[in-house]
């Protein structure tokens, strides 16, 4: 996808240092940072310099890359594969990522583990471009169809960023967006300003404007006044993890606009790789919920008159605050989910089958 014009991904590898977008300053500032070591690596998922579940995990797999060139032993890049496992605990595709990693590189000859390596994580970052793309694609016959009952703009309301900038390219929630956008049809979307940290306002209204595509920002609590009054056609989130039962653990409040798009008689989908699919964890309550530093809450940073980054408290100095990251919604809440394979029902018998599980 595009910024300013010129095409690009959000990570590469380059001179054995790892290339990515420094997501913390967007809008404002668009910074390349150098991974040298693996604890960089880890440091950029923990403080999200790169977010959204599929990029976390790519960046993770070129972690333990980065972790073979900084000391090519078996037990270092166990400990580095762990340590990568732990930064974040929520997104899936973390774990999905190391594990896929270690099952190429556990016990190989030092001499090829470094070629090995790049090879897998080249893999694993060409198949979520696929990935993406045939999300896209398949979502675009839910817009398509709509559009052929509308015949005007198509509103869509989206929540955080499931955008290019979440994953290598194309996004997963904006892809079918991107394809409709290529294809001629109106579309406007709505972007959830979504606190603490902005990524709807700060990252996919970002991208929206960079492709030229109608978008309007709003506060976290508006989408339901827009379902009510019918200015919303769909929903399309991403997700950090669905469970093969069809629930779904995403950004916090995404459970919030699933309730209103129900009462609302309003499409809620959900786009997701197979990657994002966890298949042991049958019991939403188990998902590990991500707590963050209160910080997020409690500060907010943005441009000062000097046109100078600043980060500025809002809150009262004495008072507490509670940051969960992500919640879950219901199968029950979900029109459908939107994969690389297809379309299909929030639900076990769906997934297993189009999943052969």
């Amino acid at each position: 996808m595009r910024i300013k014009g010129k095409e690009h991904t959000t990570i590469w590898f380059e001179n054995n240092i790892v290339k990515i977008i420094d997501q913390t300053k967007l809008p404002h500032q668009f910074i390349i940072k150098d991974l040298k070591i693996v604890k960089d690596a880890i440091n950029a998922i923990k403080v999200m310099e790169v977010r959204g579940a599929p990029l976390i995990g790519a960046t993770a797999a070129y972690g333990l890359v980065l972790s073979i060139i900084e000391n090519n032993d078996q037990s270092f890049l166990k400990k580095s594969a762990q340590n990568l496992i732990e930064a974040r605990p929520t997104a899936i595709n973390l774990k999905w990522a190391v594990d896929r990693m270690m099952n190429k590189l556990s016990g190989v000859n030092s001499d090829k583990i470094l070629d090995i390596a790049l090879n897998e994580v080249k893999e694993i970052c060409k198949e979520d471009v696929k990935f993406c793309e045939n999300i896209g694609l398949n979502g675009l016959k839910i817009i398509e169809e709509i559009y052929s009952k509308k015949k005007d703009t198509i509103n869509i309301l989206t929540h955080c960023n499931a955008g290019w900038l979440a994953t290598i390219n194309w996004g997963t929630a904006t892809s079918p967006i991107y394809h409709a956008h290529k294809k001629g049809i109106p579309i406007h979307v709505w972007v959830d300003e979504t606190r603490p940290r902005n990524q709807g306002a700060n990252l996919t209204s970002y991208e929206l404007n960079e492709e030229e595509i109608s978008n309007t920002i709003i506060a976290d609590n508006t989408g339901g006044i827009l379902m009510q009054r019918g200015d919303v056609d769909m929903c399309i989130v991403g997700t950090d993890r669905t469970l093969s039962t069809g629930d779904v653990c995403n950004k916090i409040g995404t459970y919030l606009k699933a309730l209103a798009a129900h009462d609302n008689n309003v499409p809620f989908y959900v786009a997701l790789p197979s990657s994002t699919i966890d298949w042991d964890i049958k019991n939403f309550k188990d998902i590990p919920i991500e707590e963050r530093d209160s910080e997020e809450l409690s500060h907010i940073d943005g441009l000062d008159e000097n046109n100078d980054l600043k980060k500025v408290l809002i809150y009262p100095k004495k008072s507490k605050a509670l940051n969960l990251a992500f919640d879950v919604t219901p199968a029950k809440y979900v029109t459908g989910l939107i994969t690389e394979k297809g379309i299909c029902e929030a639900s076990s018998d769906a997934l297993k089958k189009m999943f052969g599980k």
